[in-house]
């Protein structure tokens, strides 16, 4: 999937959105939903595929909310068609939490779906499922613009690009100050399946350090998001489990709805799972993560923080380079939102900023087994 840059949006300019799904009760629900906040327009609706693709070059939407089980043309073969004759167009898929939407799910943000929102079940009410929609859908559609004031200046959701300190120039130099590494962690959000789904394979077989990965995802969907890299990767990929060992050649997927830090019992490394508040509104948390591993392994490793909305990371990230860690960011150009690794390269704690294809090679790099 493509990154494509965040539109600027003028002051006065509101995000158009056409809402897809073959219920009327969903249509006008999230129609409702979204009219609610100014920035939001939605200009139509559709009850399948083929109505919406006439509707995109009718109303020129920015962002589709998309259901996947439709009549006629169903979500998937509507993004394909979206990706190869709209590609401007974000879309957001809507799954239920179900183990045939986690599949199609992951199917769709593979086939280059930017974001997706589970669908409520059993809210109990129209309020709770009005302030859930609004609460998720609302900001994962608003990640992908920035809206310039009146004055001229540019709002962001997200942080603003800055120069790289000159600290992270000498590749070399920096190297040779760093802790050996003994651990890889990852932190990922929007658009990670297919981001991990390009870097992970690249991890050669016999690779020697664990590697731990925190992806923004239902439980549900981190099981199938395991599986399925662990049959694209030379390494073992599985979703953490309480106690599991922390050992080289294996990743670790954190599980959806827990935090996944590490803990030492007598020098062997384990996961420990919890279900304590979630940190930057999100369980499982980057920042859980990084932060233990700082407690345990010390500056002894590579941090990277991929795309994702939001600033998960920051923190974790800059204990671990305090404690002379190593921490990679992927850059703006190939990332779908730069928000998670926007905010670690603006605080000056990145070592590197890199493209997506350039972070494994690096990772190697800085194992000495480039």
């Amino acid at each position: 999937m493509a990154a494509m840059n965040k539109r600027l949006l003028q002051a006065g300019d509101r995000i158009r959105v056409l809402v897809v799904d073959d219920s009327v009760v969903i249509r006008r629900l999230v129609t409702h939903a979204l009219e609610q906040d100014p920035l939001l327009e939605v200009v139509g609706a559709a009850a399948n595929g083929v109505i919406a693709l006439q509707k995109i070059t009718q109303l020129n939407p920015d962002v589709l909310t998309l259901d996947i089980e439709m009549p006629e043309m169903n979500g998937l073969e509507t993004l394909r068609r979206i990706r190869c004759d709209h590609p401007q167009v974000r879309t957001i898929m809507f799954s239920t939490l179900t183990e045939r939407g986690a599949v199609i799910t992951l199917e769709a943000l593979t086939l280059g779906a930017d974001d997706y929102v589970t669908k409520a079940s059993n809210e109990g009410s129209l309020d709770r499922s009005m302030a859930r929609l609004q609460e998720q859908l609302i900001p994962k559609i608003k990640q992908f613009f920035h809206v310039v004031a009146p004055n001229r200046l540019v709002l962001r959701s997200e942080p603003m690009h800055i120069a790289v300190p000159a600290l992270r120039r000498d590749a070399n130099a920096q190297c040779s100050q760093k802790l050996r590494p003994k651990v890889v962690v990852i932190g990922v959000s929007t658009g990670g399946p297919t981001a991990l789904g390009t870097i992970l394979p690249q991890l050669p077989a016999g690779f020697p350090l664990p590697v731990l990965v925190v992806q923004h995802m239902p439980a549900l969907f981190t099981k199938l998001l395991a599986e399925r890299l662990h049959s694209t990767c030379k390494l073992h990929v599985r979703e953490a489990s309480e106690g599991a060992p922390i050992e080289a050649g294996t990743i670790l997927i954190a599980r959806g709805d827990f935090h996944m830090r590490v803990a030492s019992d007598g020098g062997a490394v384990h996961v420990c799972l919890d279900q304590s508040p979630p940190q930057n509104s999100c369980r499982p948390a980057v920042d859980a993560l990084f932060t233990s591993v700082g407690e345990v392994y010390g500056g002894a490793a590579i941090a990277v923080v991929l795309t994702g909305m939001g600033q998960d990371g920051l923190r974790g990230a800059g204990v671990l380079r305090a404690q002379g860690a190593t921490v990679l960011a992927q850059d703006e150009a190939s990332s779908v939102v730069w928000g998670m690794p926007g905010a670690v390269a603006n605080a000056g704690l990145a070592d590197s900023i890199l493209p997506l294809d350039k972070v494994v090679p690096e990772i190697l790099r800085r194992t000495g087994r480039s």
